[in-house]
């Protein structure tokens, strides 16, 4: 499914048509890793939180709800982002097989999370909206942000 705009550009392309909307798609797509990540630290900036070396939890690292599948995810990108800024970043998916993420991302999933300076929902697992997001913040200056607008709007700071 990752493939599709970049298949429908080519053959757009193919026959002669020029795909702008279709390749713009594909490039906010692309970039919206390094925007949920830079909004998160903008948020932790603002609440006066140290950004090196605090702590932020990414609940979900597979390609989409409820499956395993670790393909083409692009929460990698947002792992890469806010380790770059100087974090400690945590994942946590109860659907994704640890041995296969270490393998193809490098990434080791957390088994038991604890608290955080920051949560961000990449990935709307079931598991997911029914947990006490508060079981996982450090305290009131924790930014939870929710990339899929899944949890309550009273639990988080912003969300897509």
């Amino acid at each position: 499914m990752g493939l599709t705009p970049n298949y429908l550009a080519h053959k757009a392309e193919s026959l002669g048509y020029h795909p702008q909307v279709i390749l713009s798609g594909r490039r906010v797509n692309d970039n919206m890793g390094m925007f949920i990540a830079g909004k998160v630290v903008k948020m932790m900036i603002q609440k006066g939180t140290n950004i090196k070396g605090s702590k932020v939890l990414l609940l979900g690292v597979t390609f989409k709800e409820n499956c395993p599948d670790i393909r083409n995810s692009k929460v990698v990108d947002i792992y890469n982002e806010l380790i770059q800024f100087g974090l400690e970043v945590d994942v946590f998916d109860p659907h994704a097989d640890a041995n296969q993420v270490k393998k193809e991302y490098n990434i080791e999933l957390q088994q038991s999370p604890s608290k955080y300076d920051a949560v961000i929902l990449t990935v709307a697992h079931k598991e997911f909206l029914k947990m006490n997001i508060n079981d996982y913040k450090k305290g009131s200056h924790t930014i939870v942000f929710d990339s899929k607008a899944a949890l309550d709007r009273d639990e988080v700071d912003a969300r897509l």
